[in-house]
């Protein structure tokens, strides 16, 4: 059903970038859907190994953290259920409350990295997004941004004024 499900999506996905002819910055939000999806249909494609680097290192802070926030419950729990018994080696001399302290201490932690993780993904979608609208904005060689004197004759005295042209 998953797999269905995934199909259709990825099929009208796919139909809706193809069938129009012009660039669309909806189709480029829905396509980083996917992470990096966006960034292809945008023809920045440059920008998806640093998107999924930057999943890939919140996912091992993520299971980091997780897996040392649940090891210092566990030792918690062990030591009130167990009138004080230790169970983790080399944490012997730590009180209940340092125990309990970086139990916390992980678990906030733990809990920052699945933070920035949704915000590294929102920025996925912002950046698809605002480069589907800028896609066709043309930049020419020519720019350029001088100076330039005017007079304007208001009255008996005339104002005398610098401009800035781009």
């Amino acid at each position: 059903m998953v797999a269905v499900v995934a199909f259709v999506f990825c099929f009208s996905l796919f139909n809706s970038a193809f069938a129009q002819s012009a660039h669309s910055p909806e189709v480029a939000l829905r396509w980083s859907i996917i992470p990096g999806g966006g960034q292809i249909y945008n023809k920045q494609a440059w920008k998806v190994p640093i998107i999924y680097g930057a999943f890939a290192g919140m996912s091992y802070f993520i299971y980091d953290n997780y897996k040392s926030m649940k090891m210092f419950k566990d030792e918690y729990l062990y030591r009130v259920n167990h009138n004080g018994a230790t169970n983790l080696e080399g944490y012997e001399s730590y009180s209940d409350y340092n125990i309990y302290s970086l139990y916390n201490s992980y678990n906030r932690d733990f809990q920052l990295m699945i933070i920035i993780t949704v915000g590294i993904y929102a920025l996925n979608l912002i950046d698809a997004y605002v480069f589907g609208h800028l896609f066709d904005f043309q930049i020419d060689d020519n720019l350029s941004l001088g100076p330039s004197l005017s007079v304007s004759p208001l009255g008996v005295h005339p104002t005398f004024g610098i401009n800035l042209t781009l």
